[in-house]
């Protein structure tokens, strides 16, 4: 009965926040949703589309609903590690050096542009994103909980860029795709900010406090043996696949399954689904991968490749 009122309780958040983030943003149900996975696993967030489509504002959307300590990054080829992470600077008046924290000690942290950043400021993410510590002239600091680093990306500007190295993608727990609104949803856009294109402040709808105890719940969310197999199956066939040269690590496999009982509680429900799995995987596994030369000459994509995985691989049937 517990695991039944715990996932009730998983539920109420979501749509709380979900409705809270479409006063500003019109639609994009997926993307809300893949934002709260990632924040129920603990996860990070890559947004990656065209410009205009509304991913700063869904990012500052989310973390004013969730009442949290919030910093943003804007990242430029001149931005420097210690611009990020803080830096050890000497106070004349105690004759002290004294650490100035960056903006990464925050609880949720928008990294705008993030492919606008040199690899080396890329790079001094990696530690805060997997061991939420960071760690500056050899002192180690840990970062607060809860602790979302939710980054933004153009895909199709290139001029000034540094695509994001393999190592720094497989950090980013969901990787989602805003999209263009459809006609109706563009309509309500005009409608919505005639008057005003800056976007209202949100009230939060929970707390850091009880965001930290709905963080535990997925884990109890169950996952037969069956559908755990079929996890396997899907990630391990990403490895003998031929179309791609790198195929899913562990962590990828972790990922997908963390995801899936994540989903799980935010539709109400305290077991995992197939369906569940083939829903997460579109998000969690694509852009870990890495193309094999005869894949990208026939001009398929990590996601269609994925996608005719979900086809192939055998489902399990309950018995």
């Amino acid at each position: 009965m517990s695991e039944a009122i715990d996932t009730v309780r998983v539920q109420e958040m979501a749509a709380k926040i979900r409705e809270n983030v479409q006063k500003v943003i019109v639609g994009k149900d997926e993307a809300i949703n893949m934002s709260l996975v990632a924040l129920l696993c603990k996860g990070h967030l890559l947004m990656e589309d065209v410009p205009g489509t509304g991913k700063t504002t869904m990012a500052k959307a989310l973390a004013q609903s969730l009442g949290c300590d919030f910093h943003r990054i804007q990242c430029t080829p001149d931005l420097m590690p210690t611009d990020v992470l803080g830096v050890n600077f000497y106070n004349q008046k105690n004759s002290e050096f004294e650490f100035r924290p960056g903006p990464i000690f925050s609880q949720v942290v928008l990294t705008d542009e993030i492919n606008r950043a040199t690899p080396r400021t890329q790079s001094s993410l990696l530690e805060a994103m997997q061991e939420r510590q960071v760690t500056v002239d050899g002192v180690t600091s840990t970062l607060s909980e809860p602790f979302l680093v939710m980054a933004t990306q153009n895909p199709v500007e290139m001029e000034g860029t540094f695509p994001l190295p393999e190592a720094q993608l497989d950090r980013f727990m969901l990787r989602v795709e805003i999209g263009y609104p459809t006609a109706d949803e563009e309509a309500s856009i005009y409608s919505r900010f005639e008057k005003d294109t800056i976007p209202p402040i949100l009230e939060a709808v929970t707390s850091a406090e009880e965001l930290a105890v709905l963080q535990g719940l997925p884990p109890n969310v169950r996952v037969e043996e069956n559908v755990r197999d079929y996890i396997v199956a899907l990630i391990t066939g990403t490895r003998d696949n031929d179309s791609f040269a790198l195929g899913a690590s562990p962590r990828a496999g972790l990922a997908l399954y963390k995801a899936s009982q994540a989903w799980a509680a935010i539709d109400g429900r305290d077991y995992v689904t197939p369906d569940d799995v083939k829903k997460m995987a579109r998000s969690v596994l694509p852009h870990r991968m890495i193309l094999a030369s005869a894949a990208r000459l026939r001009g398929s994509s990590a996601e269609q490749v994925v996608d005719e995985m979900l086809t192939t691989v055998p489902v399990p049937i309950e018995r």
